[in-house]
Order: C-alpha cells, then structure tokens, then sequence
C-alpha cells in the first residue's frame, strides 16, 4: 500500500491529537494543526520542502500565539480565596468579639464555625465578610460600608 504525502500529514495530525488526549496539554494540538496545514499544502500540490516549512510555520506559531496569550491571561485567585471555587467567600457573618489571639466562634450557614481576623484587620465586633476558608476555619475581615 502506498499512501500520499496528505495521508501521512493527516496520520501525523491524528497521533498529535491523540497523544493530547492521553497527556491534557494543549500545545499538541497546536502542533497537530501545523500538520493540518502541512496536509493542505500537500493537498494543493506543494513540494515535500514547502509542506514541511508551512506546517512548522503553523504549528510553531499557532504554539507561540497560545503561550502568549496563557501567560498574558489574568491568574485567578487561589483556591482558598476565590469565589469560583467557594461560594462561601464574600458571605456576611457577624462577630460578637474576638479573644487574644484573633480568633472567635460564629454562626454560619446553622453551625457554628471557627474564625481567624485576617492579617492586619483591626479586631472589632460586628458584621464581617468570608475573605477566605482554610479548612474548616473561616478568615474574616471587616464588612466595608458603602458611603452614602
């Protein structure tokens, strides 16, 4: 059997796509496309040079462009402080008083709950909000009032 310059682009692409599907990174299928385009350069009657310059051109800078934009993204917060992933952060609770070492008991959510004041919040009683939850313990930090 003897196959085409296209079929071993499109067997190169397919191997590319599943090797991504087996590691989870994304840049294969980056280079996969490159080979895409190696197979319609062959499709359209290229010379073997040019399809191998077209497909490293496209995949090169197809990689390239998604690197960019990834580490030009905006990071999200981690895990313990973002809203995404725990919908308890920004939840008001209300604090009686804060012992001597910054901690206190409240009610949330119908239990009762461990809290710690944040890093340089002043210590007060009253309304708080969830800034963070380590474990089982909730960090609070005072509720900001709206001037009005």
């Amino acid at each position: 059997m003897d196959w085409s310059a296209p079929t071993w682009w499109w067997l190169a692409a397919g191997i590319l796509v599943a090797a991504e599907l087996l590691s989870g990174t994304f840049y294969l299928l980056m280079l996969a496309l490159g080979c895409a385009a190696g197979a319609l350069a062959a499709h359209a009657g290229v010379d073997s040079e040019w399809q191998i310059v077209v497909a490293a051109l496209c995949g090169a800078g197809a990689t390239a462009i998604w690197h960019y934009r990834r580490a030009s993204a905006p990071r999200s917060a981690p895990v313990d402080r973002n809203r995404d992933a725990n919908l308890d952060i920004g939840a008001l609770v209300t604090v009686q008083a804060w012992d001597s070492e910054r901690c206190a008991r409240v009610q949330y959510r119908g239990a009762g709950w461990s809290a710690r004041l944040a890093p340089d919040a002043p210590a007060g009683s009253g309304e708080h909000v969830i800034v963070a939850v380590q474990g089982n313990e909730l960090i609070l930090a005072p509720r900001q009032r709206n001037p009005s």
